[in-house]
């Protein structure tokens, strides 16, 4: 596909998600901030199909503001009679408000379950982690999947409509009807973005202020030669993880790449809780957040290699 049809398409795209933002202030910091960026172009450039387009901001307040939008609308509670509280919180776990004005943006989710707006139960159940620490909350497939799956299977179970209602939240994210996941993890320009992002092929962008796509040389190379090269990033243990995903695509990816990310995740203490769990966090996976919950009732100040390697065994 061209970069005009791309940009075409993505115009039309976003522009029907605006348009399904009922309150107009939203709508437009919406209007104004939004960036595209990620697996959606690449895949538009190699004529595939499109998973989900992924949605980022370039500010914090807009990025606070969708997300709060979303939160109000998210309809799980009186359907189910399951308890839902969800919190917007910073970087230290308390709510955002004047007080914490920079940082991350999280939401913090305390319920036994979630749901379509439908009100109906999925087949498969949802997992969280502990209700006690902010930093923990996530809702993800029990059944061990990624986030990228249990958001698929949410898909095809929903009429394939373009409503744009929430359908699925985590600490990082909120996937809408329609194939939008709204990411709220990180913000600002593409390429502060992007370092954040740990493959180039996924670098290419599309800005809501300029209606433009920016097709990146090396990004371009990597897509043509559909070989995985790495970039860097703070998550280099989802990197590993993710790798999976890519090769089952037929994707390649060389041995001096692969070193690469294991230079930036020995770099990293693993064997502490927080750092570990935050690595983790880009994967979504159930398991992964029951494995740290059943660790840390060992040892919540330093994680047992041995213990952990015991767990996993028992468990996957």
């Amino acid at each position: 596909m061209k970069s005009k049809t791309i940009n075409a398409v993505l115009h039309k795209k976003i522009g029907a998600w605006l348009r399904s933002i009922e309150d107009d202030s939203v709508r437009e910091m919406a209007q104004k901030n939004t960036i595209v960026t990620g697996g959606a172009i690449a895949s538009m450039l190699l004529n595939e199909p499109v998973n989900d387009y992924d949605i980022y901001f370039r500010d914090r307040a807009t990025t606070i503001a969708v997300a709060r939008y979303y939160m109000s609308r998210f309809k799980v509670k009186e359907r189910q009679g399951i308890p839902c509280e969800m919190r917007l919180v910073g970087d230290d776990g308390e709510p955002i408000n004047d007080t914490n004005p920079t940082g991350r943006v999280k939401i913090m989710i305390q319920s036994s379950g979630i749901a379509s707006d439908e009100g109906t139960k999925k087949p498969y159940e949802y997992f969280e982690a502990r209700q006690d620490d902010a930093a923990g909350q996530y809702v993800g497939e029990l059944m061990g999947g990624d986030i990228e799956d249990a958001t698929d299977a949410i898909e095809r179970e929903l009429p394939d409509d373009n409503d744009y209602r929430p359908v699925f939240l985590s600490t990082n994210a909120i996937t809408l009807s329609g194939k939008i996941q709204i990411v709220i993890r990180f913000f600002g320009n593409p390429d502060e973005i992007h370092e954040n992002y740990d493959f180039v092929h996924c670098t290419n962008y599309w800005t809501s202020w300029d209606h433009k796509v920016v097709l990146r040389q090396d990004a371009l190379e990597s897509l043509l030669a559909r070989e995985l090269r790495y970039v860097g990033s703070k998550y280099p243990v989802c990197s590993i993880i993710r790798l999976r995903k890519f090769i089952r695509r037929g994707w390649t990816i060389n041995a001096g790449q692969i070193l690469k990310i294991l230079m930036q995740a020995n770099a990293l203490d693993l064997t502490d809780p927080k750092v570990l769990e935050d690595q983790l966090t880009g994967v979504d996976a159930a398991y992964f957040i029951e494995i740290l919950e059943k660790v840390k009732v060992k040892d919540p100040n330093k994680i047992d290699t041995a213990y952990l390697v015991e767990i996993i065994d028992r468990m996957f």
